[in-house]
């Protein structure tokens, strides 16, 4: 990054102005503003993300979402398309504010209150409407509002909604229905997400969306099955591809490429914080080798998630033109249609006791509970099994067939109780889970809005409880301020708890708490008399190691010494010989 790139990224939302050359002297003027920019709205928010807005809010203070009215002339009055331009500015205000939206960018089109009016503004493609009707899509939610008309203007980007508002609807209709001409063959939209769940839940809605419509939707299933499904072999071409990223940038790098990303129009993240997450074991080195392969000039890039991060603002910052910002509610926070709790429970003994008290008291299936490691869910689910629960576990280790058996299990009610690891955290929409369990607590704030997210979805009502010990006391302070911004109820000594500094969330992110394993074996006390023994066997242990060590040195020493002395009586010898041979010399 040179002077200039630092001078862009100090000065965005600043605005200079020059003080005037001459003052009249028999006037007093006012003193011009030489640094104006927009003061962030202040809010409670979680600790970890108070910087990470306000940097982002410094980043893109310069744009304006409303626009600037112009000066009428002195003595004439406003002209009637100025006053309907006002109007209609004012009336796209007053929606945002009844729902919650907020804009950032200039000259954002207004919201759609409803379907038919983004048929008539937009021309609408009309088996597209028939196919949202035959969904049941009536009215659009706040986020379907603001971005839809944004996007079908090929705009770029940034949204930001809680977890089930109908995200993956926004982005899909302007796909599809600016795709509906068909001059070019070939991919011509791409939409990746963080994990293949996620991916093949989106390709499910796409394939539904794109009925009877001419366009054809492809998910990469196998890597194995790619040379026939993209290869040059290949006469099916498709023109919208879901997958992960790992996935498309395999394609990439074979020899030659199997995939031809020259031709996307429209490239879309969902999880956008997500696959922006730099480090071992994240996306962000993948995605920069696909975006580079999306070589089209005009390309529409948009980004879609319910939390936002530093990294991706700035990302989109550098390399998006014209880039208009939505956020519904306040930002990183928690629906409130979800009744959230936080239970103390003691020990990490005691969490197996109040999940059985909870199973005692009567679970509402379908219920998901979140662990922190395979290893952990391993373990409750054998517990819970035991218990007679009709459970079952997903994480990394199964096979990618047992995990869709799972899930489809899950979703048609065969499972009750679905135990699960961060995986299962973004993006899965499961219809009507009741209750969500943070067994093991979150490890940052983002990660428990999208675990609770899972319920209440589409304004369903739901529930999450969270665990927490003693040792979680450290991030209970920013959990407790979500719960409150969200409308929930939380005891006041945990708003007043001390602050917890940045570096130790994020080594806290990176490495959770070395936990004690689940398990309702009962470990026997010792007695007294068995800790002496075990104390005095120690001993002796002890110091029989020490005598053979001593045993071995006196041992090394001995046979030294026998070498010593054997070398001393070979070198008397040599010199006797020696004195013999000089007196026969003599003589």
């Amino acid at each position: 990054m040179d002077e200039h790139d630092i001078f862009k990224l100090i000065t965005a939302g600043v605005r200079f102005t020059k003080k005037p050359k001459k003052q009249a002297p028999a006037k007093l003027q006012p003193q011009p503003e030489v640094f104006k920019q927009e003061e962030p709205v202040k809010s409670d928010k979680s600790d970890e993300d108070d910087q990470e807005t306000t940097e982002f809010r410094l980043l893109a203070g310069g744009s304006d979402s409303q626009p600037k009215r112009k000066k009428s002339k002195a003595g004439k009055a406003p002209s009637s398309k100025e006053l309907e331009l006002q109007r209609a500015s004012d009336e796209a205000n007053e929606t945002r504010r009844q729902y919650g939206i907020s804009v950032l960018g200039k000259k954002v089109p207004p919201p759609v209150p409803s379907f038919e009016a983004l048929t008539r503004d937009f021309k609408l493609l009309p088996r597209l409407q028939q196919n949202l009707l035959a969904r049941n899509f009536d009215q659009p939610t706040p986020i379907q509002m603001q971005a839809l008309p944004v996007l079908l203007q090929r705009r770029a980007l940034m949204a930001c909604a809680p977890t089930g508002s109908g995200k993956t609807l926004a982005f899909l209709t302007p796909i599809i229905d600016g795709l509906r001409s068909h001059k070019t063959s070939g991919l011509r939209a791409l939409v990746l997400a963080p994990t293949r769940e996620l991916a093949q839940q989106i390709y499910r809605e796409c394939a539904e969306l794109t009925r009877e419509t001419g366009l054809r939707t492809h998910f990469i299933s196998k890597v194995s099955e790619a040379k026939q499904k993209h290869g040059a072999e290949c006469k099916q071409r498709y023109d919208i591809l879901v997958s992960t990223p790992n996935r498309v940038r395999f394609l990439l790098q074979q020899e030659p490429p199997l995939l031809d990303l020259s031709l996307v129009e429209w490239f879309v993240l969902d999880e956008a914080d997500r696959l922006m997450e730099e480090g071992q074991n994240n996306f962000k080195e993948q995605l920069d080798d696909i975006y580079a392969a999306c070589s089209h000039p005009t390309k529409c890039v948009a980004f879609f998630s319910a939390t936002y991060t530093v990294p991706v603002a700035k990302w989109a910052l550098r390399h998006l033109k014209n880039l208009v910002r939505i956020t519904i509610g306040v930002q990183n926070s928690a629906t409130k249609t979800v009744q959230q709790e936080l239970l103390f429970v003691g020990s990490e003994s005691g969490k197996l006791v109040a999940m059985r008290d909870l199973v005692r008291q009567g679970l509402q299936p379908p219920v998901l509970v979140f662990v922190h490691s395979k290893e952990r869910a391993k373990q409750l689910f054998e517990e819970l099994l035991y218990d007679g629960i009709n459970v079952d576990v997903i994480h990394a280790e199964r096979s990618q067939h047992q995990r869709d058996n799972c899930v489809r299990a899950f979703r048609e009610g065969s499972i009750w109780v679905l135990i699960c690891t961060e995986l299962m955290g973004r993006g899965i929409d499961f219809k009507g889970v009741n209750l969500v369990i943070n067994y093991d607590f979150p490890p940052t704030t983002i990660s428990y809005i999208h675990r609770i997210g899972r319920t209440g979805r589409a304004g369903r009502p739901g529930r999450a409880i969270t665990f927490f010990t003693q040792e979680d006391t450290a991030n209970l302070r920013s959990i407790a301020l979500i719960i409150k911004n969200s409308g929930g109820s939380v005891p006041e000594y945990m708003l007043q708890m001390k602050k917890v500094r940045k570096s130790e969330a994020k080594m806290r992110a990176k490495k959770p708490l070395d936990r004690e394993d689940i398990s309702t074996k009962i470990r026997p006390e010792p007695k007294i008399d068995e800790i002496h023994k075990s104390a005095k066997l120690k001993k002796v242990e002890k110091t029989e190691k020490v005598l053979k060590k001593r045993q071995g040195t006196e041992n090394d020493l001995k046979s030294k010494q026998k070498k010593l002395s054997k070398i001393k009586v070979d070198l008397k010898a040599v010199g006797k010989r020696k004195g013999k041979g000089s007196k026969t010399n003599k003589m």
